[in-house]
């Protein structure tokens, strides 16, 4: 062997660990978007989930080293945006935000293209939005005890409105009813907004509304806040109870938002995703407007989002049975 080799070969020997250590740090990194992610809102601009999505983009996009562009795929419950989800890549570079519906819809929906339960990798739930019980302000009821006595004595004549059919409005008060023994008519309108107008008009009893389109209504007067749907009281409305301490022991169903990925998400990849959202939340313009909202911010980890879909996938499918919940 020439000194040339010997040198070769000893210089090879030295270089291998410090090789062996770079390529390990290398496997080690943390996962990294190539290119731009797409971010599908099932629902069309404006909504809820749309503000959510939009509030999340730029944060999550600077934490990751890439922009995060929502692209809103609207229709059939967010049931199309989800099987466009379904059909994607898991490789981190398209997730989808979703709201309670996720977990209704298996239990409405039928001849879908994917699995609910197993066509997804959750990766954080970001967002509660509680609601309020709230009451036409000339019923002469001040808590929601009151107002159910009152309600049985009128069995079978009231109606209540609702954000539409199997939202999280109609939800919220099917289980409601249910607890209280309670027959009204359920009146479903396009959107909140209607809704509260007719409440306001006396044309409905109630309603469970969100913070941000009730809240100024309570506040004025204009409607009667009974209860809220979380359960411990919100900031918004400290000396509002929830449902649960007036005699509805574990009543809690809000609206909800939550980000996921196709099945098969690497570890890595839905780890990084994670911690961005959970930047993206900590960013104090976000917080601020997530504050105005009535949103409340959460950034639950992978695991514990996954636990929770799948509980609240059970929850919602009793409650969509008990109810006998359709949709045409």
């Amino acid at each position: 062997m020439t000194i040339l080799s010997r040198r070769s070969l000893a210089a090879g020997l030295l270089a291998a660990p410090f090789l062996g250590r770079a390529a390990a740090a290398q496997g080690s990194a943390p996962w990294a978007p190539s290119r731009p992610i797409r971010l599908i809102a099932p629902y069309p601009p404006g909504g809820g989930v749309d503000t959510t999505s939009r509030l999340l983009a730029v944060p999550m996009g600077s934490f990751l080293g890439q922009p995060v562009i929502v692209e809103n795929r609207a229709g059939a419950g967010g049931s199309i945006a989800a099987a466009d989800l379904a059909r994607s890549a898991p490789d981190g570079q398209t997730i989808m935000i979703d709201a309670l519906a996720h977990t209704v819809n298996p239990s409405l929906l039928r001849g879908l293209s994917f699995d609910y339960a197993t066509a997804f990798t959750p990766i954080s739930q970001v967002v509660v939005l509680p609601q309020i019980l709230a009451v036409n302000r000339d019923i002469p009821v001040s808590t929601l005890p009151e107002f159910v006595e009152w309600a049985k004595a009128r069995q079978g004549t009231l109606s209540y409105g609702s954000s539409g059919n199997a939202t999280a409005a109609h939800l919220a008060a099917a289980l409601f009813l249910n607890r209280a023994g309670l027959d009204i008519q359920h009146v479903p309108y396009r959107g909140g907004t209607p809704a509260l107008q007719d409440l306001l008009g006396g044309s409905i009893t109630f309603v469970f509304g969100t913070v941000s389109s009730s809240l100024q209504l309570a506040r004025d007067g204009r409607l009667k806040p009974l209860a809220v749907s979380t359960a411990q009281r919100i900031a918004a409305l400290p000396d509002v109870p929830t449902v649960a301490e007036q005699g509805f022991p574990g009543y809690e169903l809000n609206e909800w938002n939550g980000l996921y990925a196709p099945a098969g998400l690497p570890p890595a990849a839905t780890q990084r995703l994670y911690e961005a959202a959970k930047h993206a939340l900590e960013d104090t313009t976000v917080r601020a407007r997530l504050d105005t909202l009535g949103a409340l911010p959460l950034g639950t980890t992978p695991a514990d989002f996954a636990r929770y879909v799948a509980q609240q996938r059970e929850i919602m499918g009793q409650l969509v049975r008990d109810a006998k919940i359709e949709v045409g």
